[in-house]
């Protein structure tokens, strides 16, 4: 009876320590797990720390996560424009850029208006971004509403065949003037500035752009090609988007 009695105490005790075994085997194979499958929270885009408008701040959140899309063949012409860009800044000089289009009215706007930003979202003191043309037209209505899709609040401040707009990204920004001229009107830099080519037309007619220190072609497809047809808001939002991206990924590259 008592050899009984020994043996039942002995496996009641093994039993017990096989229970605790596994209960500590499995809270330790349970905190692996945790620790290596439980994700981590997202970092915070910069985007949201700026005092931008709300559609502006998403939009940015969205350009600086597609800097893949972009080809290297252009990443190193805006490399080329980024290292232009970065010596001035460093010498203490005001980088000035004219984004140039033949009838400034599409995508040398967008490029100048998004440039500015991007300048502004990586903290880049000291440049200063523009517009022009091979010829004056007006700026037109499709580009106008499509960067109000995007998130820029845009108001017309005269009439006629080439209003004047008046263009802000937030409310702590100065407003910034917006109507088709030449690259040589009397608002635009004469000297001393890099011209950025955004549309071939304007590239295979002037190949001298007078007062240019650096001349790059970075053109885009003309989103003109959709007017009133269903594919035309699409369109023109497509080609804002690609611009924008490529003006945040020039602006990175400055920031390095």
């Amino acid at each position: 009876m008592k050899s009984f009695t020994l043996i039942l105490s002995l496996a009641t005790i093994l039993f017990s320590c096989s229970q605790k075994a596994e209960k500590e085997e499995f809270s330790s194979d349970n905190q692996t797990f945790n620790e290596k499958d439980t994700p981590m929270p997202e970092a915070t885009p910069d985007a949201t720390e700026k005092a931008y408008f709300p559609k502006i701040n998403a939009y940015i959140a969205t350009c600086v996560k597609d800097y893949n899309s972009i080809d290297e063949e252009r990443k190193m012409q805006l490399k080329k424009l980024a290292l232009y860009i970065k010596s001035k800044v460093d010498a203490g000089e005001e980088a000035k850029i004219i984004y140039i289009c033949t009838h400034n009215s599409r995508r040398s706007h967008m490029s100048q208006l998004w440039g500015m930003v991007a300048a502004d979202y990586y903290g880049i003191d000291g440049v200063s971004t523009y517009s022009g043309g091979t010829e004056a037209t007006a700026f037109n209505e499709r580009s106008v509403a499509c960067l109000k899709r995007a998130g820029f609040q845009i108001v017309q401040k005269s009439e006629g065949e080439n209003p004047v707009y008046e263009v802000v990204f937030s409310d702590h920004k100065p407003v910034v003037e917006a109507f088709s001229k030449k690259y040589s009107h009397k608002t635009n830099p004469h000297e001393n500035f890099a011209a950025v080519m955004t549309c071939s037309h304007a590239d295979k007619n002037c190949p001298t752009v007078a007062g240019a220190s650096l001349r790059v072609a970075v053109p885009y497809e003309d989103p003109k090609v959709a007017d009133n047809t269903p594919e035309e808001s699409a369109t023109y939002d497509e080609r804002c988007k690609q611009i924008a991206t490529e003006e945040f990924y020039l602006f990175s590259q400055v920031k390095g």
